[in-house]
């Protein structure tokens, strides 16, 4: 049985606060417009109790317990992702031209997608320290071998998510992999061509649109399907396509409106698509302002720095990829939420951790906070001790 003591306790009270902010915030923003028959504020608290035991009951397991559900949890996910593409409408519904949820009574809806990270992070911590633990003294091609074996068990569910559509996904499962890679040990040339090849495309695709600009749209741009076209226009041209960028104007407008301190809650009068779920963040600016807003930043960055201490105190080398592959992944999705509600980054449709409406992805952020807690509760007896 999991004693409290060993949890840590800082983790669970920031978990305690952002869920009450994302219950009150879910509640404002699905409730003021009356665009929906009622406030999802019920299934987020159910969500959010459902996670919290979730939570628990991952944070029971060892790491060896946790290492033998890595591969069943990872072969169930893999089938559920490519069973979305034949299950038929009545269990697997499309909405706005994706499918990527099936349909539970009660419960609602569930994304196998969110899983795979959970699985992705066990799976591929397994393969890189057996990996080490094989080659004391790796070489360029044993290290090769590991990359070519991580890639075969990430690429094919990725690009299953990537048909869904969600590009979103697919970002946060190379911002938790990479860095997990970077810790693996493979040596240093291998990470700079990994890491000179995204830094290349990138480069490329900017110099395209800005000296050639026909050529980025009809050679580059018609790779893409329409609504991933319409997003990046949206993005980088937001007053010239109004439709296409509608969602990112109005969340400037309830950021901005919100001034320093806010409208009030419930007070929001800016209508954003979505509001409860991807511009959770916009409604929080609108309703509590700058400083409120600065606040529930504050909340995620401790988040990420106790995963962090946390993950630096582990000895195990398994802990520290998974500790690393969790602190990253969830840095990134909160950069990338709010950095597309303000106009910096384009809009993936990413939720912000914690805070979004949104069941499945609660429920897979707590598993990750579940192995946080397997971390912390296996070396808390000597953490933060000056003596080492």
């Amino acid at each position: 049985m999991l004693q409290v003591k060993k949890l840590d306790r800082s983790l669970v009270i920031c978990l305690l606060l952002l869920g009450v902010i994302s219950c009150l915030f879910v509640h404002s923003s699905s409730s003021v417009f009356e665009q929906y028959s009622s406030s999802f504020i019920i299934k987020q608290s159910l969500y959010y109790l459902i996670g919290f035991v979730t939570m628990f009951v991952v944070a029971t397991l060892d790491i060896e317990q946790l290492k033998k559900i890595g591969w069943p949890f990872y072969i169930i996910m893999v089938l559920l992702t490519f069973g979305l593409f034949i299950a038929p409408e009545s269990i697997a519904r499309t909405v706005n031209e994706a499918k990527r949820w099936y349909q539970i009574p009660i419960l609602g809806s569930f994304q196998p997608s969110e899983f795979l990270k959970f699985a992705f992070l066990i799976v591929v911590s397994k393969v890189i320290v057996a990996h080490q633990e094989k080659y004391k003294h790796p070489s360029f091609l044993t290290d090769m071998r590991l990359l070519f074996i991580i890639a075969v068990i990430t690429i094919p569910p990725t690009v299953a998510v990537y048909k869904e559509p969600d590009t979103g996904m697919t970002m946060l499962y190379m911002a938790m992999i990479i860095p997990m890679l970077f810790f693996s040990g493979i040596q240093k040339k291998l990470l700079i061509i990994f890491a000179a090849i995204p830094v290349s495309i990138m480069t490329v695709v900017v110099i395209l649109y800005v000296k050639f600009n026909d050529f980025f749209t009809e050679t580059v741009l018609s790779k893409l399907s329409g609504h991933q076209i319409s997003r990046i226009y949206g993005w980088l041209q937001p007053y010239e396509y109004p439709d296409s960028s509608f969602q990112t104007r109005q969340g400037f407008l309830a950021i901005g409106s919100g001034e320093f301190t806010g409208k009030g809650y419930l007070q929001n009068n800016v209508y954003v698509v979505e509001k409860h779920t991807d511009f959770i963040f916009a409604n929080i600016a609108e309703e509590i302002g700058f400083l409120g807003a600065s606040f529930v930043i504050a909340l995620l960055f401790f988040l990420i720095y106790r995963i962090v201490l946390v993950t630096v105190e582990a000895k195990d080398p398994f802990m520290t990829l998974m500790g690393a592959g969790i602190a990253s992944l969830l840095a990134f999705q909160i950069t990338q939420n709010i950095g597309m509600t303000i106009g910096l980054l384009p809009v993936t449709g990413m939720t912000l951790p914690f805070l979004s409406y949104g069941g499945s992805s609660l429920l897979s952020n707590f598993m990750l906070m579940g192995i946080v807690m397997i971390i912390y509760k296996s070396y808390s007896g000597y953490m933060f001790k000056a003596e080492e």
